[in-house]
């Protein structure tokens, strides 16, 4: 990003997308920032471009003066968690007692997974869909099937049912004969999509689970990130859903992904499944990163709601910028997470146009290829970064199509 002014992003201290410059991002050592080159502005992985809340450092900084970096222990996370979810989106039914600390989201699913089936036995996913979502269920020898998201990337559910259906009955290629567990991988809020489903949807979804046969984990690492006047529904709050397991996370809506930590939360009906999680799991969560998300949950909500404001800015922004440089990319503000995708099919970019973004725009941004069917001509853009790059980012975009 050498060609872009150090001083791009103009401070402001109520955003928290607008309180670090180009400069000090640069300094950062990780994969957003070390991947490509320094010329190369980088919107893909879903690192966010923020300062830690205060809160969260506070803490961190406490526990590291007092040494306490040993191994992790109680169940502050899950208490926070549980709180978080009452105040938030009106939920009391994320009971302490079935929870779990698991090292991630998707190490959690791996351990989801291994708990209600077994090798051979089917996962169905909605395309496009985060990408470790084929590479972690497939190293699991689970064959993955997918159920392609409508047209308006909303869960079609004729296409559910008949996944459903298929994987019940075994008419699945890949699968082991006589294989009888399926399980559904949901992703709520949808990554790529930002779509936040609702409670009917979900509603939906666990009755033709039950139906079926079919067991639902779901990965809902990005619930507090949701624009205004969205609401998150837990999966486990809807009827029907009482089987269901859930990973959570304040990873992706606190930028925590270097302090590794998640929770598995059972519904009534699935505790005694997670109780068979084995004891060596909790041993992979890093304390701090405990420390980390339970001071987030607890205390850094205000920090939340001014990054909320600044994402809900950002996709406004995104809308107008490409409408004004690139008209021909379709692009529907999200729900939710801080993710927007963009469909590019009707760019003269031929191949894949992240890569052409990459080569003659210098921006790096997600290949849809990467998350199945349906992703071939779109990317997937990260929109947690200050208004300026983003402008910037787009102009480049433009200045590669038009190359």
């Amino acid at each position: 990003m050498e060609s872009v002014s150090s001083d791009l992003v103009v401070p402001d201290g109520t955003n928290p997308l607008r309180r670090l410059s180009l400069e000090q991002l640069r300094r950062r050592t990780s994969m957003k920032w070390r991947t490509y080159a320094p010329d190369v502005l980088p919107l893909w992985v879903a690192e966010m471009d923020v300062p830690l809340a205060e809160p969260v450092a506070e803490a961190i900084t406490d526990a590291v003066a007092l040494g306490d970096t040993g191994y992790p222990a109680g169940t502050a996370y899950a208490d926070a968690l549980a709180a978080f979810a009452h105040k938030r989106w009106d939920w009391d039914g994320l009971a302490v007692e079935r929870t779990a600390i698991v090292p991630d989201v998707m190490l959690g699913i791996v351990e989801m997974l291994k708990l209600v089936s077994s090798p051979g036995d089917p996962v169905i996913v909605n395309c496009p869909v985060y990408p470790p979502f084929y590479q972690f269920v497939g190293n699991l020898d689970r064959p993955v099937v997918e159920a392609p998201l409508g047209p308006d990337l909303r869960i079609d559910f004729a296409a559910l049912e008949d996944a459903f259906r298929g994987a019940a009955r075994g008419e699945v290629r890949g699968a082991v004969p006589g294989a009888n567990r399926p399980v559904y991988l949901l992703c709520s809020p949808h990554n790529p999509t930002g779509t936040v489903h609702t409670a009917a949807e979900l509603t939906r979804i666990a009755h033709l689970a039950r139906e079926h046969g079919v067991r639902v984990v779901v990965d809902e690492i990005h619930a507090p990130v949701v624009a205004a006047g969205v609401s998150f529904v837990p999966f486990l709050s809807v009827p029907g859903a009482e089987n269901g397991l859930s990973l959570m996370s304040a990873s992706k809506a606190w930028n925590l992904a270097g302090l590794k930590a998640a929770l598995a939360v059972a519904g009534p009906e699935a505790a005694d499944d997670l109780a068979r999680i084995p004891e060596e799991v909790s041993h992979g969560p890093s304390h701090l990163g405990i420390i980390a998300h339970t001071a987030a949950l607890r205390d850094a909500g205000d920090w939340l709601d001014a990054l909320l404001r600044g994402l809900d800015d950002n996709r406004r922004l995104l809308a107008a910028l490409l409408a004004e440089h690139l008209p021909a990319v379709a692009y529907a503000p999200a729900q939710g997470t801080f993710l927007a995708w963009l469909d590019c099919r009707k760019l003269a970019l031929g191949g894949d146009p992240a890569e052409a973004f990459l080569q003659r725009g210098r921006v790096a941004l997600n290949s849809g290829r990467a998350f199945g069917t349906g992703g071939e001509g779109f990317v997937r853009l990260n929109l947690a970064a200050s208004p300026e790059v983003i402008t910037e980012a787009v102009r480049r975009m433009a200045s590669a199509v038009a190359r």
